[in-house]
């Protein structure tokens, strides 16, 4: 096998912040609420990545039995940088995380995997963070969005 399969997997991918930093309360601001993506160039990267992980860690403040969830996960594409369409709507994680005994902070990520080698020059992660209580529940998500299947290593920085 190859050394750099073996000890060098980061030259094979880039990382890139695709939504902005989203807080929910639960029954309130944020909850239940779809979060745009942000718009990432494909084509600056100067080699087309045809492959992807989209990670989604969250933070979430939960009472005993609560639950976060993420309940929509998509990614859209664009010529332009400006009118979106549905490339790939992935099934949802569903619940991510689960309030403790006595109730707590929980920490984690969920992922997924997407293909796009027949994505548009732009494209972009949707995700919905869900909470089950009604009040006093907090959560925190970001999607991030691994690239790899360059056709030219290193991958871009």
């Amino acid at each position: 096998m190859d050394r750099m399969y073996m000890t060098d997997v980061a030259s094979m991918i880039t990382a890139r912040v695709a939504s902005a930093f989203a807080s929910a309360t639960a029954g309130g601001a944020g909850n239940n609420t779809p979060v745009v993506g942000l718009a990432i160039d494909r084509l600056s990267l100067g080699s087309v990545p045809q492959c992807g992980e989209i990670e989604i860690p969250f933070e979430a403040v939960l009472a005993a039995g609560d639950t976060l969830s993420i309940t929509a996960l998509q990614v859209e594409t664009s010529a332009d940088g400006v009118t979106w369409t549905t490339y790939q709507t992935l099934t949802a994680p569903g619940v991510v995380a689960t309030g403790p005994a006595g109730g707590g902070t929980v920490r984690g990520q969920a992922a997924a995997d997407i293909n796009l080698s027949s994505a548009s020059r732009y494209v972009r992660v949707d995700h919905t963070p869900s909470l089950s209580a009604a009040a006093t529940d907090t959560a925190k998500t970001v999607a991030v969005l691994v690239l790899g299947g360059f056709d030219e290593l290193p991958a871009p920085v």
